[in-house]
């Protein structure tokens, strides 16, 4: 049920290092997917925070475009251990279980999960330190959290058609900038916007957007599949674009 065919052809034909990773957070094993640029020098990390379905195909293969791009990219599955007999996410019998697990989860140890995920990202000896959030869906939402709270540890953070907290108080915490990459037919998403762009602006916190006409719901996922045409394509390209402008501007 997580197997996304053409997300898995680009892994086994990627020519770049993967490797998994075992932390140690909320007491209990976090299982990560890294994927290593190949470069001479050291690179800026980015953290991966997989949709509302756990970490499947896509998201690891999303790890290996940034890798292609000279980023070390890490993908934590957050739903590691997070029901009995469950180690990562492909221990879930159905991708809907998996969604019901992330809506499970309490905020405080995605939060601590995050922390941890970041603090093994400074250490890494190919890294340079820099280290940046993006996150999908139910992700992009807990990029924009963890602004909240992530203090000086990041360089920025991107939600892809994420919402914001409610509660726009913790706003005032925010040290980095925060980016947001909406589809234009996503109007449950869209129609929180200009609450959190009135809420971020009096607390002076950067936060810049672009919406993309047309286009769903997950766009960069769906708009990887070799078969999606149209405006869910066009906006995966022209977000991957920005993504990498935001990247290489940290």
């Amino acid at each position: 049920m997580h197997a996304q065919d053409y997300a898995i052809k680009q892994l086994e034909e990627s020519p770049r290092h993967h490797e998994w990773v075992e932390l140690t957070s909320n007491d209990r094993t976090l299982y990560s997917f890294v994927a290593y640029p190949e470069r001479e020098d050291e690179s800026p990390v980015v953290i991966v925070i997989h949709e509302n379905r756990g970490l499947n195909d896509w998201a690891r293969s999303f790890t290996d475009q940034l890798a292609a791009e000279g980023f070390i990219a890490i993908a934590p599955d957050l739903l590691s251990q997070s029901a009995t007999g469950v180690e990562k996410t492909t221990d879930f019998e159905t991708s809907d279980d998996a969604r019901k697990a992330i809506y499970a989860l309490d905020a405080d140890r995605v939060t601590n999960d995050l922390v941890a995920i970041t603090e093994y990202a400074k250490t890494l000896e190919a890294g340079n330190g820099k280290v940046v959030v993006i996150g999908f869906c139910w992700g992009g939402s807990q990029s924009f959290r963890f602004a909240t709270n992530a203090g000086d540890r990041i360089e920025a953070a991107i939600v892809c058609y994420g919402t914001a907290p409610k509660e726009t108080t913790s706003f005032e915490s925010i040290e980095v900038p925060v980016f947001g990459l909406y589809g234009g037919a996503d109007n449950r998403v869209n129609a929180t916007i200009p609450a959190t762009e009135k809420a971020m602006n009096s607390y002076d916190k950067t936060y810049e957007y672009e919406i993309y006409d047309g286009a769903g719901h997950a766009f960069f996922r769906r708009g990887d599949n070799p078969d999606e045409q149209g405006p869910n394509k066009l906006a995966r390209d022209k977000g991957w674009e920005k993504i990498l402008e935001i990247l290489k501007n940290q």
